[in-house]
């Protein structure tokens, strides 16, 4: 086997753990999270900083007994940006293979087409105060199947605007979930509720549960 060959092998990742899901179509399930390291953006409301860097590498062997050892039927592929590791797409069909509810947060910067279909991808649309927002990847939303979805995090009320115009763009209800999250400790939850009720839209509001119940404690 060359070395090559063994590199396709592993993946570097930051953690591995059991919390519950606090965020998209599965909130509040037992969830087994494989945080990925690396990440090409650099969001001002980052809240997994850490995962920019470091890590150890795992074989995928490794990584799928880790997972199950944990014993929940949901696993969601994060980071940092998972997609920025290539052979996450070997991770993500070998978890569904196994039967495994996959989810894969991301940030919507890179080509998500190679994904498996069965897993459902939570793709950021990076909004203005993000200051990533020009790193959006436009034609990821042709690829989206209506178990994926989409999240906005907004920060004040031009971001909201923006979500707003952008999702009515691409007609975004009508390909899958529409997500829209406060920034933490940026915009007062129920402000942004109310501006969704105000003009009646077609999105669902969210909050993150696990910053609920533990705050930015790490691994949960």
């Amino acid at each position: 086997m060359t070395t090559e060959n063994k590199a396709a092998e592993r993946l570097r990742i930051s953690e591995i753990f059991l919390s519950l899901q606090g965020e998209a179509d599965s909130v509040g399930w037992p969830t087994v999270f494989v945080r990925l390291t690396g990440c090409p953006l650099r969001c001002h409301y980052c809240d997994t900083s850490y995962a920019f860097s470091g890590g150890k590498w795992w074989s995928l062997k490794a990584i799928l007994a880790e997972v199950a050892s944990l014993g929940a039927r949901h696993v969601c592929v994060t980071g940092g940006e998972p997609l920025a590791q290539r052979d996450v797409l070997v991770l993500l069909q070998q978890l569904c293979d196994a039967g495994y509810l996959v989810s894969l947060e991301t940030s919507g910067a890179l080509d998500i087409s190679q994904v498996d279909p069965r897993v459902s991808r939570v793709m950021d649309i990076k909004t203005p105060l993000s200051g990533e927002a020009g790193r959006n990847r436009y034609e990821n939303i042709g690829f989206l199947q209506p178990h994926d979805q989409v999240k906005f995090v907004i920060g004040d009320r031009n971001d909201y605007e923006w979500a707003v115009a952008i999702a009515n763009k691409y007609e975004l209800s009508t390909r899958c979930a529409v997500l829209f999250s406060p920034s933490h400790g940026q915009i007062a939850a129920r402000e942004l509720a109310e501006w969704i009720l105000d003009d009646r839209l077609p999105v669902r509001f969210q909050m993150q549960l696990h910053k609920l119940l533990w705050g930015d404690e790490p691994g949960r």
